[in-house]
Protein backbone atom coordinates (compact mmCIF):
# COMPACT_ATOMS: atom_id res chain seq x y z
CA UNK A 1 0.00 0.00 0.00
CA UNK A 2 2.79 2.40 0.91
CA UNK A 3 4.43 1.68 -2.43
CA UNK A 4 1.21 2.58 -4.24
CA UNK A 5 0.99 5.83 -2.28
CA UNK A 6 4.51 6.74 -3.37
CA UNK A 7 3.84 6.25 -7.08
CA UNK A 8 2.18 9.67 -7.67
CA UNK A 9 5.10 11.40 -5.96
CA UNK A 10 7.62 9.49 -8.04
CA UNK A 11 5.73 10.28 -11.23
CA UNK A 12 5.69 13.97 -10.31
CA UNK A 13 9.44 13.95 -9.68
CA UNK A 14 10.02 12.19 -12.98
CA UNK A 15 7.89 14.71 -14.84
CA UNK A 16 9.80 17.61 -13.27
CA UNK A 17 13.11 16.01 -14.17
CA UNK A 18 12.05 15.48 -17.78
CA UNK A 19 10.81 19.05 -18.00
CA UNK A 20 14.10 20.44 -16.71
CA UNK A 21 16.07 18.27 -19.12
CA UNK A 22 13.84 19.35 -21.99
CA UNK A 23 14.46 23.04 -21.39
CA UNK A 24 16.67 24.64 -24.00
CA UNK A 25 19.94 26.23 -22.92
CA UNK A 26 20.10 30.03 -23.21
CA UNK A 27 20.23 31.36 -26.78
CA UNK A 28 19.70 27.92 -28.31
CA UNK A 29 17.28 29.42 -30.85
CA UNK A 30 19.79 32.08 -31.88
CA UNK A 31 22.47 29.46 -32.44
CA UNK A 32 20.02 27.24 -34.33
CA UNK A 33 19.22 30.19 -36.60
CA UNK A 34 22.92 30.66 -37.35
CA UNK A 35 23.27 26.96 -38.16
CA UNK A 36 20.26 27.08 -40.45
CA UNK A 37 21.73 30.08 -42.23
CA UNK A 38 25.05 28.25 -42.59
CA UNK A 39 23.36 25.17 -44.00
CA UNK A 40 21.78 27.28 -46.72
CA UNK A 41 25.00 29.10 -47.61
CA UNK A 42 28.12 28.47 -45.54
CA UNK A 43 30.32 31.56 -45.24
CA UNK A 44 33.68 31.56 -47.01
CA UNK A 45 36.77 30.60 -45.05
CA UNK A 46 39.30 33.26 -44.07
CA UNK A 47 36.65 35.90 -43.44
CA UNK A 48 36.65 38.28 -40.47
CA UNK A 49 34.40 37.07 -37.68
CA UNK A 50 32.48 39.49 -35.47
CA UNK A 51 31.22 37.65 -32.39
CA UNK A 52 29.58 38.76 -29.16
CA UNK A 53 26.51 40.58 -27.96
CA UNK A 54 23.86 42.93 -29.32
CA UNK A 55 26.11 45.79 -30.40
CA UNK A 56 27.16 43.41 -33.15
CA UNK A 57 23.66 41.91 -33.53
CA UNK A 58 22.19 45.34 -34.30
CA UNK A 59 24.93 45.99 -36.85
CA UNK A 60 22.94 44.16 -39.49
CA UNK A 61 24.54 46.01 -42.40
CA UNK A 62 28.09 45.64 -41.08
CA UNK A 63 29.27 44.26 -44.43
CA UNK A 64 28.31 47.55 -46.08
CA UNK A 65 30.60 49.41 -43.67
CA UNK A 66 33.61 47.30 -44.65
CA UNK A 67 33.23 46.58 -48.39
CA UNK A 68 36.88 45.63 -48.72
CA UNK A 69 36.48 42.73 -46.29
CA UNK A 70 34.30 39.65 -45.96
CA UNK A 71 32.50 39.88 -42.60
CA UNK A 72 30.70 37.11 -40.73
CA UNK A 73 28.46 38.58 -38.02
CA UNK A 74 27.67 36.17 -35.20
CA UNK A 75 26.51 38.58 -32.54
CA UNK A 76 23.55 37.35 -30.50
CA UNK A 77 21.69 39.85 -28.38
CA UNK A 78 21.76 39.58 -24.61
CA UNK A 79 24.75 37.28 -24.54
CA UNK A 80 27.54 37.42 -22.01
CA UNK A 81 31.06 36.01 -22.23
CA UNK A 82 30.10 32.60 -20.78
CA UNK A 83 27.52 32.29 -23.57
CA UNK A 84 30.13 32.95 -26.24
CA UNK A 85 32.36 30.36 -24.57
CA UNK A 86 29.49 27.86 -24.46
CA UNK A 87 28.81 28.18 -28.18
CA UNK A 88 32.37 28.66 -29.46
CA UNK A 89 32.24 25.32 -31.27
CA UNK A 90 29.15 26.55 -33.12
CA UNK A 91 29.88 30.20 -33.88
CA UNK A 92 33.67 30.56 -33.93
CA UNK A 93 35.67 27.51 -34.91
CA UNK A 94 33.62 26.18 -37.87
CA UNK A 95 34.36 29.32 -39.89
CA UNK A 96 38.16 29.15 -39.78
CA UNK A 97 38.30 32.96 -39.74
CA UNK A 98 41.40 34.96 -40.55
CA UNK A 99 40.59 37.38 -37.71
CA UNK A 100 38.18 37.48 -34.76
CA UNK A 101 36.65 40.62 -33.25
CA UNK A 102 34.94 40.21 -29.88
CA UNK A 103 32.41 42.60 -28.39
CA UNK A 104 31.07 41.27 -25.11
CA UNK A 105 31.09 42.14 -21.42
CA UNK A 106 28.43 44.81 -21.02
CA UNK A 107 25.72 42.26 -20.32
CA UNK A 108 27.95 40.47 -17.82
CA UNK A 109 28.12 43.65 -15.74
CA UNK A 110 24.41 44.38 -16.13
CA UNK A 111 23.40 40.88 -15.02
CA UNK A 112 24.46 41.22 -11.40
CA UNK A 113 25.98 43.68 -8.96
CA UNK A 114 28.40 40.93 -7.95
CA UNK A 115 30.02 40.95 -11.40
CA UNK A 116 33.08 43.20 -11.40
CA UNK A 117 35.49 44.40 -14.01
CA UNK A 118 37.83 41.65 -12.85
CA UNK A 119 35.05 39.11 -13.46
CA UNK A 120 34.68 40.27 -17.05
CA UNK A 121 38.45 40.16 -17.47
CA UNK A 122 38.69 36.59 -16.18
CA UNK A 123 35.86 35.49 -18.45
CA UNK A 124 37.50 37.15 -21.42
CA UNK A 125 40.80 35.42 -20.68
CA UNK A 126 38.98 32.08 -20.60
CA UNK A 127 37.47 32.79 -24.02
CA UNK A 128 40.76 34.05 -25.41
CA UNK A 129 42.67 30.99 -24.23
CA UNK A 130 39.98 28.74 -25.69
CA UNK A 131 40.42 30.46 -29.05
CA UNK A 132 44.21 30.33 -28.82
CA UNK A 133 44.15 26.59 -28.11
CA UNK A 134 42.46 25.92 -31.45
CA UNK A 135 43.46 28.95 -33.52
CA UNK A 136 46.94 29.85 -32.28
CA UNK A 137 47.85 32.21 -35.12
CA UNK A 138 44.55 33.95 -35.83
CA UNK A 139 44.57 37.64 -34.81
CA UNK A 140 42.10 38.43 -32.03
CA UNK A 141 40.78 41.91 -31.27
CA UNK A 142 38.65 43.00 -28.34
CA UNK A 143 36.37 45.97 -28.88
CA UNK A 144 36.18 47.91 -25.62
CA UNK A 145 32.91 47.91 -23.71
CA UNK A 146 31.19 51.09 -24.83
CA UNK A 147 29.84 53.83 -22.53
CA UNK A 148 26.10 53.23 -22.90
CA UNK A 149 24.01 56.00 -21.26
CA UNK A 150 21.54 53.47 -19.81
CA UNK A 151 24.36 51.62 -18.05
CA UNK A 152 26.34 54.46 -16.54
CA UNK A 153 25.91 52.84 -13.13
CA UNK A 154 28.43 50.26 -14.35
CA UNK A 155 31.00 52.88 -15.36
CA UNK A 156 33.61 51.97 -12.75
CA UNK A 157 33.34 48.25 -13.45
CA UNK A 158 33.33 48.84 -17.21
CA UNK A 159 36.47 50.95 -17.09
CA UNK A 160 38.17 48.41 -14.82
CA UNK A 161 37.33 45.55 -17.18
CA UNK A 162 38.51 47.46 -20.23
CA UNK A 163 41.75 48.43 -18.50
CA UNK A 164 42.53 44.88 -17.39
CA UNK A 165 41.81 43.43 -20.83
CA UNK A 166 43.88 46.12 -22.54
CA UNK A 167 46.86 45.44 -20.27
CA UNK A 168 46.53 41.69 -20.75
CA UNK A 169 46.44 41.93 -24.54
CA UNK A 170 49.62 44.00 -24.56
CA UNK A 171 51.42 40.82 -23.54
CA UNK A 172 49.77 38.60 -26.15
CA UNK A 173 50.85 38.10 -29.75
CA UNK A 174 48.57 38.95 -32.66
CA UNK A 175 46.02 40.82 -30.55
CA UNK A 176 44.49 44.29 -30.49
CA UNK A 177 42.46 46.33 -28.05
CA UNK A 178 40.11 48.56 -30.02
CA UNK A 179 39.17 51.47 -27.79
CA UNK A 180 35.88 52.95 -28.96
CA UNK A 181 35.26 54.80 -25.69
CA UNK A 182 36.89 58.23 -26.13
CA UNK A 183 34.95 59.17 -29.27
CA UNK A 184 31.66 58.11 -27.68
CA UNK A 185 31.99 60.63 -24.85
CA UNK A 186 31.04 64.30 -24.73
CA UNK A 187 33.44 66.97 -23.54
CA UNK A 188 32.07 66.61 -20.01
CA UNK A 189 33.00 62.92 -19.98
CA UNK A 190 29.45 61.61 -20.16
CA UNK A 191 28.21 59.32 -22.96
CA UNK A 192 27.07 61.05 -26.14
CA UNK A 193 23.34 60.24 -26.30
CA UNK A 194 23.19 61.27 -29.96
CA UNK A 195 24.97 58.02 -30.87
CA UNK A 196 22.21 55.81 -29.46
CA UNK A 197 18.66 54.80 -30.26
CA UNK A 198 15.85 55.46 -27.80
CA UNK A 199 16.84 52.70 -25.36
CA UNK A 200 20.19 54.45 -24.80
CA UNK A 201 21.90 51.06 -25.04
CA UNK A 202 22.08 50.22 -28.73
CA UNK A 203 23.67 52.48 -31.30
CA UNK A 204 22.18 54.29 -34.26
CA UNK A 205 23.92 54.73 -37.66
CA UNK A 206 25.86 57.71 -36.32
CA UNK A 207 27.33 55.52 -33.59
CA UNK A 208 28.20 52.74 -36.01
CA UNK A 209 29.84 55.25 -38.36
CA UNK A 210 32.22 56.13 -35.54
CA UNK A 211 32.87 52.44 -34.88
CA UNK A 212 33.69 51.93 -38.56
CA UNK A 213 36.31 54.67 -38.46
CA UNK A 214 37.89 53.26 -35.31
CA UNK A 215 37.73 49.56 -36.21
CA UNK A 216 38.72 49.62 -39.88
CA UNK A 217 42.46 50.25 -39.36
CA UNK A 218 42.64 47.11 -37.20
CA UNK A 219 41.13 44.77 -39.78
CA UNK A 220 43.47 42.29 -41.43
CA UNK A 221 43.79 42.75 -45.18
Amino acid sequence: MKILQCIPVLLLLLACTLRINAQEPPFAKDIAAFKQKDSAAFPPKKAILFVGSSSFTYWKDVQDYFPGHVIINRGFGGSSLPDVIRYADDIIFPYQPKQILIYCGENDLAASDTVTGATVFNRFVELYQLIRAKLPRVPVAYVAMKPSPSREKNKVQREEGNRLIKEYLKGQKRTSFIDVQPRMLKEDGHPDESLFIQDMLHMNPKGYAIWKEIIEPYLVK
